[in-house]
């Protein structure tokens, strides 16, 4: 499984993972290489939202339309860290390009942007993020704890959240309640 680059594919969590923080969890993978992987689950809103995030860095919200929008549970890693994950890419101080069209930033002044302009359009917060280091991911993928398939912006950004889950898994055609939690290896 070496050289495989995941970068823009969804983590799907196999029932195997259920006793983790990885339970039904849907992942996208903003950055994979030889040094590891880096994603942001994508599929947990917390009991927090923009407004009061916002609030709590002492950052204004103009745009009051956005107010409800959730914050997400990224991932285990630095979850008093935020970071978003937006279309279309912009100029923002610390940003993971990872396709053409989406990036990943953790840098506040995306923050301000979005507070005064409303801008981007396209987001998701997340508090954490997920991590493999080198090797780690191919590990677990040879250990069938997940599924891939490339993603779909639509998934993230046009489907509510409770669904996400659901819609990746039909975009490999497999519903989730058919997966079983033993793996077989021929």
């Amino acid at each position: 499984m070496q050289n495989v680059n995941l970068t823009h594919h969804f983590l799907i969590a196999m029932p195997g993972l259920a006793e983790s923080p990885f339970s039904r969890a849907l992942v996208y993978l903003a950055e994979h290489n030889d040094d590891g992987a880096l994603g942001i689950v994508i599929n947990r809103p917390l009991e927090l939202t923009l407004k009061e995030l916002l609030e709590r860095i002492d950052i204004q919200l103009q745009h009051g339309e956005r107010a409800e929008e959730p914050v997400f549970f990224g991932g285990p890693v630095q979850t008093d860290r935020g970071f978003v994950l937006h279309r279309p890419l912009g100029e923002w101080q610390s940003s993971l390009r990872v396709t053409e069209e989406i990036a990943l930033t953790s840098s506040k002044d995306i923050l301000h942007t979005l507070a005064t302009e409303g801008q981007p359009a396209e987001l998701l917060i997340a508090l954490g993020y997920a991590g493999w280091g080198a090797g780690q991911l191919e590990e677990e993928l040879a250990q069938n704890s997940w599924l891939t398939v490339p993603a779909e912006p639509r998934v993230i950004f046009d489907t509510p959240p409770e669904q996400r889950l659901n819609a990746a898994m039909g975009l490999l055609g497999i519903d989730f309640t058919n997966l079983s939690d033993t793996a077989g290896h021929a």
